[in-house]
């Protein structure tokens, strides 16, 4: 393990350079490599309060709580931090988390020193899980679906665990950051010692009986075969190997090499005495893929987190891919591309000998395979499958197997097609070479696709097509002046006038896009490739309803559309409207129509008359009621509508 190695080799140095140091808990658990430390002088302090005069303190592998770092400081205690770069990034983890005010949960030993210090680094609520049992028991009793959660894990979790509590608690939760913070030397030797159990009679693990890893190593591998959990090669005996065939062996993340190869020694002599076991592990390695920066190499998915992809590369590398590198789509989530046991082509990004991984991409290795295609289909026409990303100025982003493509707006939408349409979808394209700019680039086509495939469609439609024929369509766009109609690879335009017999202002009242509609074609322009089309059809037009169904001298009720000087409108059925003349509104003398009636009102109505021809109705109100009887007149009235006598003079 490197953050092993990295504190023991720390330790030695100060050690040897005559440094007085001590140790705050075991360095690392494993008891023979803290005996050879304590024979350089090193001390192993069980008490910070007691701290020799003149010593330096190292912080163990595994952490220090916070609060017993900060009294080093206070003291002028001269501290060195071995803490595991992995402890640390989860102590980071968990500080963020109380500055944000989530509730830290972590999956791990509570009595562990690593998880004892992760979660004395959070000023908030934390809660320490064994399993998803737990777990679930406490977020079912304490919180609810929308509570802030961070979850982590010790370094030294068992994967199978982590798996069941993310899975778990996904799907309860929604206001959640995951950390898978599993050590990936770990996580890679638990994979190891379980493929290597469930092929051995017997299994030895190497380590000390306090580490948790170890530990973790000797649970898996009991699940399928008998395992002895050994410290030092001591206690290897032949009565352990009885009618053993196969014996796998594996070691603990803290385990010293030294004490690995003790055993290993005395396998190869006592349970070996034909065969040299270090003879065969060299050649073990020997057999190994070399990698470097920009091989390509197959990897085995043996674990897959919320960040990144473990993989087993054949190597005593621990591979991984970061999920950046394993898609361009950030809404992807790993889980859904890949799974335990999957066989991906990787590139190599770079190594890390001292840390034991390899950095490895996907993305990378689908770009490379994605321009040898690209190449070929430029030379052969092919049709190649694009994912559209997004639409930018000018056009649409797509990627054909990992490399970028530009489809400009001109060679990607119709008329009057939106580009933000082809978001997210997969368009069928065709790819060509540009050196617009003096740059040579790739560029993509999809109406080339189309207009192929409509080729032949057109064709046949223009031989089929006959005035009079009935279409479902289906409404592609609107215009002031009428409808385009999809009738299947062609389109046609469907005037305002032929939408309906109703008078309107604009299409749009009628049709929106995206309608099916039913049209048929009135006439053909085979020439210019124009389709006139009708929808209103003659069996509803008003004019021959109202022949059919009114006569003159019918009373019926109508609604007042408009209003005129010289009288009222009032809707008779819809595209019909006929006139009131204001001498027809009331018996009474009307001088303006608005002053007794309003556009909306109800009102009753006669038919007096109808010219077809001109199309004009003429109606009346005042004759839907009786002529109300002239007032008898006075004698005074009488007396003023006598002539006067004429007056001799």
């Amino acid at each position: 393990c490197f953050g092993v190695s990295r504190a023991v080799e720390m330790t030695e140095k100060l050690a040897g350079e005559g440094r007085k140091v001590a140790t705050m808990g075991p360095l690392i658990h494993n008891n023979q490599a803290v005996a050879r430390l304590e024979e350089k002088g090193v001390l192993t302090l069980t008490d910070e309060t007691a701290v020799p005069e003149g010593y330096d303190v190292i912080l163990r592998s595994h952490g220090v709580e916070k609060d017993i770092v900060e009294s080093f400081v206070e003291r002028g205690i001269v501290t060195h931090d071995a803490t595991c770069p992995y402890v640390k990034k989860i102590h980071n983890l968990a500080m963020k988390a109380g500055e944000e005010g989530r509730i830290l949960l972590v999956a791990g030993d509570a009595t562990h020193p690593e998880v004892r210090g992760i979660v004395s680094y959070t000023d908030g609520e934390y809660h320490v899980f064994a399993d998803w049992d737990e777990m679930s028991e406490w977020l079912s009793s304490n919180r609810k679906e929308d509570t802030p959660l961070t979850l982590v894990a010790q370094t030294t979790f068992m994967l199978r665990k982590w798996d069941d509590i993310v899975k778990g608690i996904k799907n309860n939760y929604t206001n959640l950051h995951i950390y898978d913070t599993i050590c990936r030397a770990t996580a890679l030797r638990q994979t190891e010692a379980e493929q290597l159990a469930q092929k051995c009679d017997m299994m030895v693990v190497i380590g000390g009986r306090h580490s948790s890893n170890t530990q973790k190593l000797v649970d898996v591998c009991r699940q399928y075969c008998p395992t002895v959990s050994i410290e030092t090669g001591k206690e290897l005996s032949r009565e352990l190997f009885i009618n053993k065939v196969d014996v796998g062996v594996t070691a603990g993340a803290s385990t010293p090499a030294f004490i690995i190869q003790e055993v290993l020694n005395n396998m190869s002599e006592e349970i070996r005495e034909n065969e040299n076991f270090e003879e065969m592990l060299k050649e073990s390695f020997a057999t190994q893929p070399k990698i470097y920066r920009g091989a390509t190499i197959k990897g085995i998915v043996t674990n897959v987190s919320a960040t990144e992809v473990t993989v087993d590369i054949g190597t005593k590398h621990t591979g991984y891919v970061r999920a950046e590198e394993m898609t361009d789509d950030p809404t992807q989530k790993l889980e859904d591309l890949v799974k335990k046991g999957d066989e991906l082509d990787l590139i190599v990004i770079k190594t890390n000998d001292q840390e034991g991984t390899a950095e490895l991409s996907k993305k990378q290795f689908d770009k490379r395979m994605g321009d040898d295609t690209l190449r070929k289909a430029i030379e052969s026409g092919e049709t190649l499958t694009a994912t559209i990303r997004e639409a930018v100025k000018g056009g649409l982003v797509a990627y054909v197997n990992g490399v970028r493509v530009f489809i400009p707006a001109s060679l990607a939408a119709g008329r009057n097609e939106s580009l933000d349409a082809f978001v997210g979808t997969e368009q069928e394209i065709k790819v060509f070479e540009s050196t617009k700019d003096n740059r040579k680039r790739i560029v993509g086509s999809i109406r080339a696709v189309r207009d192929e495939k409509n080729k032949e469609i057109r064709e046949k439609f223009w031989n089929e097509i006959e005035e009079g024929k009935v279409y479902n369509g289906i409404v592609k766009s609107v215009t002031r002046y009428g409808a385009f109609v999809d009738l299947g690879g062609v389109d046609g335009l469907v005037h305002m006038s032929e939408l309906t017999w109703e008078k309107i202002r604009h299409p749009g009242e009628v049709v929106k896009v995206g309608d099916e509609i039913e049209v048929f074609v009135k006439s053909l322009d085979r020439e210019n490739g124009k389709i006139s089309l009708g929808h209103k059809k003659d069996e509803d037009n008003p004019w021959a309803i109202f022949e059919r169904d009114f006569k003159v001298g019918d009373v019926f009720t109508g609604k007042v559309v408009s209003l005129t000087k010289f009288g009222a409108f009032v809707r008779v059925l819809p595209g019909i409207d006929g006139l009131v003349h204001i001498s027809e509104i009331s018996w009474d003398r009307v001088e303006d129509p608005a002053a007794v009636l309003k556009v909306g009102q109800e009102v009753n109505v006669k038919l007096l008359g109808a010219d077809l021809e001109n199309k004009r109705v003429s109606l009346s109100i005042k004759q839907t009621t009786e002529r109300p009887p002239r007032p008898e007149k006075t004698e005074k009235a009488e007396k003023a509508e006598k002539p006067a006598e004429p007056v001799e003079e």
